[in-house]
């Protein structure tokens, strides 16, 4: 089996127009208010990037960082999610909303969300890239959505293959041939 780049499915210019719309969404929803972003590397940091300069700089936002895996290299999910890097902040008695780059099982939100309830967040809200809606075993509603895709591997834009393509503008399929 041989993966190579295939036909772009959402484009740049798509990207940052939804990005735009998240931020707004997200400041109105914080208006008064503070959030803490915790983002899920590797591959949301694209993502949060465009999508937190969007937010309204009236709203006191901190940012901190989790890596968590369940793919290792490859292209579906191992069931097991391992933390890499844990959070520097403290998050009890915080809003919170944690940032990934795409929710496809939703083992990885699952197990996140336990972890930030168990440390004592006020709320929870999470923000997602792209959702694979029917593939989630989350129950809970995913509040900032960027794009519901197809069951397919995608890269680009942060995701990636083996450590590969995160560095594309857009998000295009990872076809088999």
């Amino acid at each position: 089996m041989h993966r190579v780049l295939g036909s772009v499915l959402i484009s740049s210019e798509q990207i940052q127009r939804r990005n735009a719309e998240l931020g707004r969404q997200i400041s109105a929803d914080y208006a008064g208010g503070a959030v803490t972003i915790v983002a899920i590397l590797k591959g949301s940091f694209l993502f949060l990037a465009d999508m937190i300069r969007q937010i309204s700089p009236e709203i006191p936002v901190e940012v901190d960082f989790m890596a968590v895996s369940s793919y290792g290299n490859g292209t579906t999910s191992t069931g097991t999610v391992r933390i890499e890097k844990d959070l520097e902040v403290t998050v009890a008695g915080r809003d919170i909303i944690v940032v990934e780059d795409i929710v496809d099982t939703g083992l990885t939100l699952y197990q996140v969300d336990r972890i930030l309830a168990g440390r004592g967040a006020r709320t929870i809200r999470v923000a997602t890239l792209l959702e694979k809606p029917g593939n989630s075993k989350y129950e809970r509603k995913i509040d900032y959505v960027g794009f519901q895709i197809p069951n397919a591997f995608v890269v680009g834009y942060g995701l990636d293959y083996a450590q590969r393509y995160r560095n594309l503008p857009d998000i295009r399929v990872l076809d088999e041939i």
